[in-house]
């Protein structure tokens, strides 16, 4: 094994154990940087493991258009896609205020320059991963289609083909006859669909094991169980990290890839973190023998945004999205809504019992991009958050990004418009 190294002497801590930190890691014990892991819980124990497996190359920001007048229509709704419980929060209200003045084409455009090649680089590097490090992960290379019951919901979703065309994706419409013959458990009544052929899926909670284990053969220390509760910073310089149990790990650069629970810690270090956990759930059904029907085709369910992705020997319907605080309560409905919103538009499921019912964070910015790159204010405090749903797929680039960053003193690829001290 080489000799492990660190542009600024010491190692280099990466915080949290999901898909960003691990990716981050990953790239820089490849690079030769001594590197420690520090995981509160387990490795993807928030909301990196639990999620659709989707790896979405292409796909724009959540804010869209019309997306908070359609949470408004839907808030007090517990079963709807996009909930947001009535209550008394200004700090939520002034997110959802500066997440509407987002909710442009204009944005989105200016979004996709950023995300159309960081998606073409992460389906990319996810054949590169896989290939040098052998992972068994469930992964399925074929794409996967959006299904719209509704001829308004597919004629909408026709629009975004052109900008993802025009960013060299090759995604196109389906019709409903043909969707149907290719997928046998779909009810009749389909209207049609898109079909991403760019896109793929795995088992995101077999990638992250495996590549945790990866990155720990290339020379990774790896320690879960660690809560890091605070920067250590002396005299304005970043020192390190201090643990729960009173440890310090003392480190001139530290990457902070905490997800939702990113605020406190990056305080100190100059940066406001405005960002929203957004409560995702899962649902996991036996698939084929005695259980639920084998898919043919992985698919989101356009009207309901529940993702239906086979797993080997489970299907898993994944999605919602909930603005409900920094908890982890189940709203049961919810969950229930996901095996009742499969129900709707597929055959075969109804007397499939759950084998896993999940619930996790997604980290979300006012404009629904991801926060990438060093702090201004404290030099050598690096940050990967606020991916929101995309941080599967982007997890590899921003992972090496983030190294290259480290280790040669900036990116490869221009990424200023990710800055974290934007907001």
């Amino acid at each position: 094994m080489s000799e492990r190294r660190n542009p600024s002497g010491g190692p280099v801590v990466v915080v949290g154990g999901g898909v960003i930190g691990i990716c981050t890691a990953y790239y820089l014990v490849k690079a030769g940087v001594e590197v420690v892991l520090l995981e509160r819980e387990e490795v993807g124990a928030g909301a990196s493991s639990g999620n659709a497996g989707a790896i979405a190359p292409g796909h724009g920001p959540m804010t869209r258009p019309g997306r908070i007048l359609q949470a408004l229509k839907w808030m007090g709704d517990p079963t709807s896609p996009l909930y947001v419980p009535p209550r008394w929060n200004p700090s939520l209200w002034r997110w959802l205020w500066s997440f509407n003045s987002f909710c442009t084409h204009e944005h989105v455009r200016r979004s996709m320059e950023i995300l159309g090649p960081m998606g073409h680089e992460a389906r990319r590097l996810f054949d590169e991963i896989l290939n040098e490090e052998g992972i068994d992960c469930a992964f399925s290379p074929d794409g996967y289609y959006d299904v719209f019951r509704t001829q308004a919901g597919f004629e909408s979703a026709k629009e975004e083909i052109p900008l993802q065309n025009e960013f060299g994706y090759e995604t196109r419409a389906v019709s409903g006859p043909e969707l149907q013959e290719r997928e046998p458990a779909l009810r009749s009544g389909t209207a049609g669909g898109l079909f991403f052929p760019e896109a793929a899926t795995l088992d995101p909670a077999r990638f992250l094991t495996g590549l945790a284990q990866a990155a720990v053969a290339r020379g990774l220390e790896l320690r879960t169980g660690s809560e890091v509760t605070a920067l250590s910073i002396e005299g304005g310089r970043l020192r390190g990290v201090r643990l729960k149990d009173g440890e310090t790990i003392r480190s001139s650069v530290v990457v902070l890839a905490t997800g939702a629970y990113s605020l406190d810690l990056a305080q100190p270090g100059g940066l406001a973190m405005p960002i929203q956990p957004a409560k995702g759930y899962h649902r996991d059904l036996p698939a084929g023998g005695d259980g639920v029907r084998q898919l043919e085709l992985t698919m989101m369910l356009g009207e309901r945004y529940v993702f239906c992705t086979p797993m080997g020997e489970f299907l898993r319907l994944a999605g919602t999205l909930e603005l409900s605080g920094l908890n982890h309560q189940v709203v049961q409905p919810r969950l229930e809504n996901l095996t009742e919103s499969a129900n709707r538009y597929l055959t075969g499921l109804a007397d499939g019992h759950s084998t896993d019912d999940w619930v996790g964070l997604r980290p979300v910015t006012p404009d629904g991009m991801p926060m990438l790159g060093p702090s201004p204010n404290l030099p050598g405090l690096f940050v990967g958050n606020g991916h929101a749903m995309l941080g599967l797929t982007l997890g590899p680039p921003t992972g090496k990004l983030l190294s290259e960053w480290i280790v040669n003193g900036a990116p490869s690829t221009d990424v200023a418009a990710l800055r974290p001290d934007r907001f």
